[in-house]
This record gives C-alpha cells, sequence and structure tokens, in this order.
C-alpha cells in the first residue's frame, strides 16, 4: 500500500517526503554505500519531494557520475541521491535510514553487487 514518509539528515537542513511502498530496502557494496552503511529504498523522482532548498545541500559524483548523492554539509548526514535507473527513468535512492517512524528490522534486505559493476 502506497504511503507518504517524511525524512530528514541528523540537523533538519535536508527534509523530504516520499511517496510510495516501503516493501523492501537494498543493501549495496559498492564504495560509496559500504561506507555509508546506507539501506536504500528507490522511488520515481515524480513520487520525491524535496521540501528544504536545494542549497541547503552538498553533492558528490563519482565513477560515471550518473548518481547525485546529496549530502548535508552541516551534518554530514546523506539522505538521499537522485539519478537513472538502468531504463532511463528518473529516480531517488532514499537513505531509509532518514525516514521517519520506519522499523528497518521489520523490512527485507536485497543485497546488491555494485562492487562488481
Amino acid at each position: 500500500m502506497s504511503q507518504t514518509y517524511s525524512g530528514s539528515c541528523h540537523c533538519g537542513n535536508i527534509r523530504f517526503e516520499a511517496t510510495g511502498d516501503l516493501e523492501q530496502v537494498f543493501e549495496c557494496n559498492c564504495s560509496i554505500c559500504r561506507r555509508k552503511g546506507a539501506k536504500m529504498w528507490f522511488v520515481p523522482r515524480a513520487q520525491f519531494k524535496l521540501l528544504s532548498e536545494r542549497e541547503k545541500m552538498a553533492t558528490y559524483t563519482f565513477n560515471t557520475h550518473r548518481i547525485q548523492h546529496h549530502f548535508c554539509p552541516t551534518c554530514g548526514i546523506a539522505p538521499f541521491g537522485e539519478g537513472t535507473d538502468p531504463k532511463g527513468n528518473e529516480m531517488a535512492a532514499i537513505n531509509a535510514r532518514c525516514l521517519d517512524g520506519v522499523d528497518l528490522d521489520a523490512l527485507p534486505v536485497q543485497h546488491f553487487d555494485g562492487a562488481s559493476l
């Protein structure tokens, strides 16, 4: 069932909402995800709404530069990224650890071998 979730970085400078079915999260072993320890939830970009100004966040890209990894320059937390899926659809990659009121232990985890890409 589709639901709207709110989330933020630690200090609240970056706030957002995302709507979708949060049925599982992904853990990736690529160099950045492994270090962040993120549990990612992907939604179409149209189902993601940034509630704070873009100027409040910093962005990091690497390798193919296809994903913009956004983080807060104040608290350092990386609540989401933006990019495209393999079919070219715009997506938001949300760090489910930054969502309010979500029991992460209750969600199945799908492992993704990003290190091999």
